[in-house]
């Protein structure tokens, strides 16, 4: 039999002690403060298994005399395990011995503390290990954390195998038109002649492959040119008079990207003001304090032309200046040149839009531009509308199908055409069939397309029913 001796300065904590020493069913034989410290005596449960099952030819197992024990009974502990339930095995049984002499049997520790008094025993059961308390509020965010977390990664698979499909589809349909317009160079060679005129004009290659399709049957190459002509024409919105324009008056903003010609433009749109109302009823404003002579050019030619040019900086002095040239009949406005890409532009729109004054913004298109710069100028001058565009630099330009092409599609009103820098003689009313009829005018044969590419440039179209901005276009 195997005792051990347990000391802390708490009951609890020597409770403690016992349980990770001898487990949670070990045996308490005694509890009781000694200088200061609590002792406790316990014994391991299967010490005390082993003492009550003796095997049958040990001397534990003959029959012994019997140990008076009521001489402590009222005042010792009983056996406890943890459940605080007493041994099941009788005391005499349990301390049935062999008889010995008293000197030999006192020494036994367990029987000499079962003599001793315990002012304190401890009849209670030892205490299980705590399990930790269920936290609702941890676990339900957890939940939200994992479904979060799976929603963001099945969102993610959803974007990229959507993108796969766009891309697939792109492919398709690039392949498709491919074989569609090789089977078609065949069948109908005079849309093939169409088409080379079309692309070498500058126009886009989804407007042209549109007018192909919608080209009549039963046509040879010059009736349909003839058609293709009127149908451009005819969707080529231009100012119907200008005399409208001129004295109607009001306040008008020339924007753009930087080398357009706005100043000049706008000299020569003053000239015509001053020729049609005088130069009291007209009035300049320039917002170009960034380039080196910027202001000072229009001050020149607002010298020239008898007219006050004023000078702002923002937004505030802009209305300011507007409120004091409210009497005047025409005020022209000459905005800094800024790059289409420029987060300023938006500003620019912004502050126009909110001078106090129907500001009516024209822009101005540079006919040496490629159509993809040109789409870009026009998103990001659009803001809330333009009132309308002038062509400039035509003088400069070899291909001018990439403008008009812009103009079709953007449906944006083209108001006059600058071709020169002469001032005013080079600002010119648009007209619509000469525009188109300049387009189409021989150009370097070296710059021909060739039939083996007409399939590659058609594929490359996509989805022409899905393009918005050739729904608008009219065929008769």
């Amino acid at each position: 039999m195997n005792v051990k001796k347990f000391t802390a300065a708490t009951s609890r904590e020597a409770l403690r002690k016992v349980r990770d020493a001898l487990g949670p069913d070990a045996v308490i034989l005694s509890n009781r403060p000694v200088d200061g410290v609590v002792e406790i005596l316990a014994l391991d449960n299967d010490d005390v298994a082993s003492l009550a099952s003796p095997a049958p030819d040990s001397e534990m197992a003959q029959p012994q005399p019997r140990l008076a024990l009521d001489a402590f009974e009222p005042e010792a502990p009983a056996f406890v395990n943890r459940r605080g339930a007493a041994p099941s095995v009788a005391p005499e049984h349990v301390f049935a011995r062999r008889a010995k002499p008293e000197a030999e049997f006192a020494p036994e520790p367990a029987f000499t503390s079962l003599r001793a008094s315990a002012p304190a025993p401890v009849s209670a059961p030892i205490p299980a290990p705590s399990e930790p308390a269920f936290d609702m509020a941890a676990m339900t965010r957890m939940m939200q954390t994992a479904i979060a977390q799976a929603k963001e990664s099945a969102a993610a698979e959803m974007t990229g195998m959507m993108s796969e499909l766009r891309a697939m589809r792109g492919m398709m349909e690039s392949q498709l038109a491919e074989m569609s317009w090789g089977s078609t160079q065949q069948r109908a060679p005079q849309k093939a002649v169409v088409l080379r005129e079309m692309l070498g004009a500058g126009f886009s290659a989804s407007l042209s492959r549109y007018l192909i399709d919608k080209l009549p049957a039963n046509k040879d190459a010059a009736e349909a040119m003839r058609w293709i002509k009127t149908v451009l024409a005819r969707n080529l919105t231009t100012m119907a008079d200008e005399d409208t324009l001129l004295d109607a008056g009001g306040v008008f903003a020339l924007v753009g990207p930087t080398g357009v010609g706005k100043t000049t433009t706008t000299a020569k749109l003053a000239a015509r003001c001053v020729m049609r109302h005088g130069a009291d009823k007209l009035a300049l404003i320039t917002t170009d304090a960034y380039r080196i002579g910027g202001h000072e050019q229009l001050r020149i030619y607002g010298k020239i032309l008898g007219v006050m040019v004023h000078s702002v900086k923002d937004e505030a002095d802009l209305r300011i200046a507007l409120k004091e040239l409210k009497n005047k009949h025409t005020v022209l406005i000459d905005t800094i040149g800024m790059s289409q890409r420029d987060q300023m532009v938006t500003e620019q729109v912004a502050m126009l839009a909110g001078a106090g004054a129907d500001v009516k913004r024209l822009l101005c298109l540079n006919a040496t531009s490629t159509n993809e710069t040109l789409n870009e100028v026009v998103r990001a001058y659009q803001g809330s509308g333009l009132h309308g565009c002038i062509m400039t630099k035509l003088d400069e330009a070899a291909s001018i199908g990439n403008v008009l092409d812009v103009m079709i599609r953007n449906k944006l009103n083209l108001h006059y055409i600058s071709n020169g820098q002469r001032v005013p003689e080079d600002l010119h009313l648009a007209d619509r069939a000469m525009l188109v009829d300049r387009a189409f005018r021989r150009r370097d044969a070296s710059n021909q397309l060739d039939d083996a590419d007409l399939p590659v440039l058609m594929g490359g179209t996509g989805n022409l029913h899905a393009d918005s901005s050739l729904r608008g276009v009219h065929l008769g």
